[in-house]
C-alpha cells in the first residue's frame, strides 16, 4: 500500500457489495474507489448510487487498475477461485468473502498461490474480525466462568428458495452460507484440537442441505452443539457453559451484547460491543493494518484456520451426500 489511505476495489454489485460501501463510506483511511461488474451499466449504476470513482464493466478491469490497494471479492462463494486467482497473479491483495472458495481444494491452491507470490490474502469472515471476539477469550481467561465444558450455537434464516442455497453450480445450502459462522464460532474461543466431528441435515430436493445439526467434541472434553439453518427464523444465540457460570452471546453472526452469569446462573453483568457502522468495518481495518504492516495474512484470520474450517465443511459434505460441480475438478 502506497499510502496510509487504502483504496478498496469491490468485485460484484450485490447486497453484500452495498454493505461493503455503507461501511467504508463510513471508515476513516479507507476509500470505496472502484466497482467492478460483469456489466458496464450495472458497474455505473452502482458506482452512481454510492459516489463511487471508478466503474468497470469487467472483472479484469478492475484488477487491472493500478491504485486499487485491496479487492474485495463479494461475489457468491462459486465464483471466488477464478477472480481471486485472477487478482493474486496481478499481485492486488484480496479480501475474500466467506465462504472462502467452494472446497478446500480450491481454498489450498489460491493459498498456496498467495504463498509463493508473496500477495496479501484474506477471508472475510466478518465476526473473527469484531471486538466481541477479544471480550469474550478475555472473559474465559479470567476464569468467569470456570471450566468451559458445553458450546451451544444456532444460526437461522428463512431464506425461500433462493438460487444460491438451492442450486448446486452456485455452491448452495445452509453449510457455507451459515454454517460456517457456528463453525467459527466454536474455533474462536477454544484452543483445543478436534477430536470427532459428525452431523445430521435436511436436503432440499436439489441436493443441497438446508438444516443441519453438527456434533463437536474437543480433546480437551468440551462439547459444541451447533445448527443452521436456511428455512427458518433462528434464536441465533450462541452460548458457553461452563463449570462456574455461562457466557451468552445474543447473536453469533454479529454480536452486539454478552451476559455472563454465574452459579446457579445468577446473572453478573451485561457487557455492550462498541458501536459500529454495519460491524464489517473491524475487517476492513484488519486488512488495512496488515498491509501496512507488511503481512500476508490477517493476524485475525491466519491461512491455516480458513484452510481447517474449508477440510471441516468438506468432511462433513462428504458424509452428508452434498456435492457441488467443483468437487470434481
Amino acid at each position: 500500500m502506497k499510502h496510509n489511505r487504502m483504496k478498496v476495489g469491490i468485485i460484484g454489485t450485490g447486497w453484500i457489495a452495498e454493505k461493503a460501501a455503507i461501511t467504508l463510506k463510513g471508515l476513516e483511511g479507507c476509500e470505496v474507489y472502484a466497482v467492478g461488474s460483469r456489466k458496464q451499466e450495472t458497474a455505473a449504476a452502482f458506482a452512481a448510487k454510492w459516489n463511487i470513482k471508478k466503474a468497470y464493466g469487467s472483472y479484469s478491469e478492475l484488477i487491472a487498475d493500478k491504485d486499487v490497494d485491496l479487492i474485495y471479492v463479494g461475489t457468491p462463494h462459486s465464483h471466488h477461485y477464478d477472480v481471486t486467482r485472477e487478482a493474486i497473479l496481478a499481485g492486488k491483495p484480496c479480501l475474500v468473502e466467506k465462504a472462502f472458495m467452494a472446497n478446500a481444494k480450491q481454498a489450498r491452491d489460491i493459498i498456496t498461490l498467495a504463498h509463493e507470490r508473496n500477495v496479501f490474502l484474506a477471508e472475510a469472515i466478518w465476526t473473527r474480525y469484531q471486538p466481541a471476539v477479544g471480550i469474550v477469550r478475555g472473559l474465559i481467561a479470567d476464569g468467569r466462568i470456570g471450566q468451559p465444558r458445553l458450546i451451544t450455537a444456532t444460526l437461522g434464516y428463512s431464506m425461500g428458495n433462493k438460487p444460491r442455497i438451492m442450486r448446486p453450480d452456485l455452491c448452495g445450502g445452509a453449510l457455507l452460507d451459515l454454517g460456517v459462522y457456528a463453525l467459527n464460532f466454536v474455533r474462536m474461543f477454544c484452543d483445543s484440537d478436534i477430536e470427532t466431528i459428525d452431523g445430521h441435515c435436511v436436503k432440499s430436493t436439489t441436493g443441497m442441505d438446508l438444516t443441519n445439526a453438527i456434533t463437536i467434541i474437543l480433546k480437551d472434553g468440551i462439547l459444541a452443539n451447533i445448527q443452521s439453518s436456511a428455512q427458518c427464523v433462528g434464536d441465533n444465540i450462541g452460548v458457553i457453559a461452563g463449570t462456574e457460570g455461562n457466557i451468552i452471546i445474543d447473536n453469533i453472526n454479529n454480536p452486539q451484547t454478552i451476559t455472563v452469569n454465574g452459579p446457579d446462573r445468577t446473572y453478573v453483568e451485561t457487557i455492550h460491543v462498541p458501536q459500529q457502522i454495519t460491524g464489517y468495518e473491524y475487517q476492513y481495518l484488519a486488512c488495512r493494518q496488515a498491509l501496512l504492516d507488511g503481512l500476508t495474512e490477517p493476524r485475525e484470520m491466519p491461512h491455516a484456520e480458513t484452510l481447517y474450517i474449508m477440510q471441516l465443511m468438506d468432511d462433513l459434505r462428504r458424509k452428508w451426500g452434498v456435492h457441488y460441480p467443483m468437487d470434481e475438478e
